[in-house]
């Protein structure tokens, strides 16, 4: 039996999508029934048997921070995909983000150790990797530091420190660090606000870029390594270094939209910065534009992929098929 935690995200929902399609006794941790219609939803953009493939899922209703739930989710499981997490870029939220991020992870680790799991794949991100002041590529024995990280990369790093003491009991681990995840579905959040940013045609874009890479190549290494018997490993997951402008200008295209040629001043993200604060504060509205954000867009890192792709002998998807694929899946859901 696998279980999926994280289950009705983007990365979890296309992992358990590719699970369930290669025949796998699936077992999937989810908070509210709410979110399983978006399962269902990824599921139809690949399958036209999506319910029968969402029928074969052991769904749990639990939480990682609940033991008694994990208990009963880890029963008889054998390999554990972590994916669940909280991500917020809220300074205000660091207390909850470590909660959920640290200790959730811990509690899985703990509960994997006690159950005699095989093999945990957790799913990090490229924010704990480190990133020097020389503009080198970077890769992942990169020194991390907490100066300049935001909330959610720090939380996410003493995640993985759990994971690490998981491994120090002779539990088998391996850890991603996806970069920016492009996939379908999940349009108001994460990279499905560059789809709906270039829908509106805007003339401005973001300076600086990331890492990018598509949730089928994440879901596809993370099933991967599991198979394998690589262990006590981390590796990036990014198939392109890209300025967020040309992101957006490649969306702009497959929608036939006009593509944003003017780049927004550091004067103009510090006002936007205290607004958004503003805004949070009177609203409860995500923050989208803090300290560490901006401090990221005026110095953008590049990531070495060479790690992964010499253990798995892989090739990474081309970044423009996925992004003309989900620009192609936004339109048809908003006309």
């Amino acid at each position: 039996m696998v279980l999926v935690t994280g289950g009705t995200g983007l990365v979890g929902s296309h992992l358990l999508l590719k699970l369930t399609l290669n025949n796998k006794n699936v077992r999937a941790l989810y908070r509210s029934a709410d979110k399983l219609t978006i399962v269902k939803k990824i599921f139809s953009y690949y399958s036209n048997d999506s319910d029968a493939l969402f029928d074969k899922i052991d769904w749990v209703q639990g939480d990682i921070l609940d033991i008694p739930s994990l208990e009963n989710a880890i029963e008889n499981v054998t390999l554990v995909y972590h994916c669940a997490a909280y991500i917020s870029f809220n300074p205000l939220d660091f207390k909850e983000l470590e909660r959920i991020n640290r200790e959730g992870t811990a509690n899985i680790v703990n509960l994997c150790i006690a159950s005699g799991v095989k093999k945990l794949c957790h799913v990090s991100t490229i924010g704990t990797i480190g990133r020097p002041i020389t503009t080198e590529r970077v890769d992942e024995e990169t020194e991390w530091t907490r100066q300049h990280a935001n909330p959610y990369a720090i939380t996410k790093h003493l995640a993985e420190m759990e994971v690490w003491r998981g491994a120090q009991e002779n539990l088998k681990v391996v850890i991603v660090n996806p970069g920016v995840i492009l996939g379908p579905g999940f349009w108001n959040s994460g990279s499905g606000s560059f789809f709906k940013t270039a829908s509106k045609g805007y003339n401005y874009y973001p300076p600086g870029g990331s890492g990018f890479v598509t949730v089928n190549d994440v879901t596809n290494i993370m099933i991967a390594l599991m198979n394998s018997e690589i262990c006590s490993e981390r590796f990036i997951l990014v198939s392109e270094n890209l300025s967020y402008q040309e992101v957006l200008r490649r969306i702009a295209t497959h929608m036939k939209k006009k593509p944003p040629t003017k780049s927004l001043k550091f004067w103009q993200l510090h006002i936007g910065r205290i607004v958004d604060g503003l805004r949070n504060l009177l609203t409860g509205s995500q923050r989208t534009i803090t300290k560490s954000t901006i401090y990221g867009l005026q110095h953008p890192t590049t990531f070495k992929n060479e790690k992964i792709k010499e253990a798995l002998s892989l090739e990474f998807e081309l970044i423009n098929e996925q992004l003309k694929f989900c620009s192609k899946l936004f339109i048809s859901e908003h006309r």
